[in-house]
């Protein structure tokens, strides 16, 4: 299991949710999103939008998986606005 406690810069309306969840999905790896008391499914979109936005927050991601690093990295950059 890899996890990584970023500060977002991303808020996540229609375009940038369904974004993000294409980029989890591009990955085997179990994928989580971890927020105050919440946790989503990374590859759900109704999940995300469940998070409200993320922006100006901190967001752990949690991946467990043989490409768990890799998926770490790119949802990573997505959030903090480098993807």
């Amino acid at each position: 299991m890899t996890q990584k406690t970023i500060e977002t810069g991303v808020d996540f309306d229609t375009l940038p949710a369904a974004l993000f969840v294409q980029t989890a999905s591009k990955f085997k790896s179990r994928i989580e999103l971890k927020t105050g008391t919440k946790t989503i499914n990374a590859k759900s979109i109704m999940g995300l939008f469940a998070l409200n936005s993320l922006s100006g927050g901190s967001v752990t991601i949690v991946a467990n998986g043989e490409d768990e690093e890799q998926a770490i990295e790119a949802l990573s950059n997505f959030l903090i606005g480098e993807a």
